[in-house]
This record gives C-alpha cells, structure tokens and sequence, in this order.
C-alpha cells in the first residue's frame, strides 16, 4: 500500500502547491500534461498526493509554471520526504500529530525563522533544558519522559546535517527568554552557553530582541505570497529592534555570567 512507503503529508502538501502554480499558470491538467510528454493519470495522481513523487517530475512541473527558484528548490526537497517515513515516526506518540506537516516542510525548507518570546526554541535546546520543559504523563517512567527529549535532539540533526545543506536558521529572540530560568540554575547556565556556541554557526542566526524595545507582533507559518507580505513586515518591524548577532551573543554571554557565575 501507499500510506505503508511513506507519509502522506508531504505528498498532499507537494501536490496542493504544485496544482496552485498550474492554475496560477493558466494551464489545465491535459495542457501541463501534454507539455511535459506525461500522462493526465500521472499528472492527477501527483496533485492528489496519491503517490511519491521524484524531484525530475518538480524540477519540470516548476520550470513549465515559472515557479520562483527559491519556491521550486524547496519543493524538490519535500519530494524528497515523500519517499518515505519522517524520522519522527520512529518515536511514536511523543511526537503529536501535527508535527507530521511540520516536521516535512521543516526538513524541506531553505530558510527558518522563528521569533521565540516565552522558551528558548527546539531546535536550541539542551538536553537538560527540553527535560524542563517536553510534557509528559503524570507518573510516566524515566524511559517515557525521555523519548520526547530524544525526539527533540533527534530534530535538531537538521541544522548539523551534511546533505542536503542545512536550512538557514534566523531567531529573533526575546531577552526575557535568557532571563526565565528553566530547569535550575545549571541547566540554564548551560542552556546560555549553548546559544552563544551554536550561535556561530555559519548557517544560524541569533537576535535578541531587548527588553527596551517594548511590545511587538507574534509569528505564523503561511505558504501563500499574498500571506506572506503581511508576516515579511511584521518580521522586518522585529528585525529593526533586535540587537545584531555579535551584540547578541554577548548579552548572552553576560547575562550568564551575572545569573549564573562559575
């Protein structure tokens, strides 16, 4: 069966976006078929999700609707994911449903940006730190509370990852997270050490936003361009007020060292 290869999100998701940018494109079906010498079934079954997809199938369907480079490299990637099982579905139910979307595009995407303004992000964390914070059962055992950490440490291979290339990671992050201790006072000593290590890294990105900078607008996943504008500008309203990456990276440094000394 289908469903048992692979999941099917992402094949949903591959197929919605590539039918919008054959109707933004002002093509039927049998006109897109026809141009890329397949048939109507294979085109169909491609926008339906019914089936995995290969990336020469995107890379073609993308050039012939003029699809933007950016949009149609993502896109080969998520084909990518609908060869088969997301890692998360190795760890069963710690990982919640929704993350079965999530977790495709995330593997799938260029390009990350977060705004985390209560916890430091997942894909940041600590051992130690995501202990504090992974919700488990009341009296589930040591072996229950772990998976979710190992889950989530488990996500966080994607900004280490060889091939293919790592996503760029931007954060914008509020410094009332560096200053809410989770965890104890080690673990979130550590929790700051880590940001300032992995902060320079040539693929991620962290900002603070400081406190001075007063209130500001939250965050939303979107995939349409009409959305998009919308969360591009309240993006660049948050990126005018943080601190650039090296003011950053020391207030983080400094607030660990006032907090959490030796």
């Amino acid at each position: 069966m289908v469903e048992a290869t692979g999941s099917s999100v992402p094949r949903r998701h591959l197929g919605r976006v590539l039918r919008e940018l054959r109707t933004e494109a002002c093509m039927t079906l049998d006109a897109a078929a026809e141009a890329l010498e397949c048939s109507r079934h294979k085109m169909w079954r491609i926008e339906s999700g019914l089936g995995m997809v290969r990336a020469v199938d995107v890379r073609a369907m993308c050039e012939l609707y003029g699809a933007r480079r950016e949009l149609t490299g993502a896109l080969i990637a998520l084909a990518g994911e609908t060869r088969g099982r997301g890692w998360w579905h190795a760890y069963g139910d710690p990982v919640p449903e929704w993350f079965d979307l999530y977790g495709g595009l995330e593997s799938a995407a260029c390009r990350l940006r977060e705004h985390a303004g209560a916890l430091v992000p997942a894909l940041l964390q600590t051992r130690a730190y995501a202990a504090a914070t992974c919700p488990h059962r009341p009296g589930a055992t040591a072996e229950e509370r772990e998976r979710p950490v190992e889950a989530l440490l488990r996500r966080q291979d994607l900004l280490r990852r060889r091939l293919p290339r790592p996503p760029r990671y931007g954060v914008l992050l509020a410094e009332a997270v560096l200053l809410r201790e989770v965890g104890g006072a080690a673990a979130m000593a550590g929790q700051l050490r880590h940001l300032a290590e992995v902060s320079r890294l040539p693929q991620v990105s962290i900002r603070v936003l400081p406190l001075a900078a007063g209130v500001h607008d939250g965050a939303l996943y979107l995939d349409r361009p009409a959305e998009w504008a919308a969360y591009e500008q309240v993006w660049a309203g948050l990126d005018g007020v943080a601190l650039d990456e090296e003011e950053s990276r020391r207030l983080i440094v400094k607030i660990g060292e006032e907090l959490h000394p030796g």
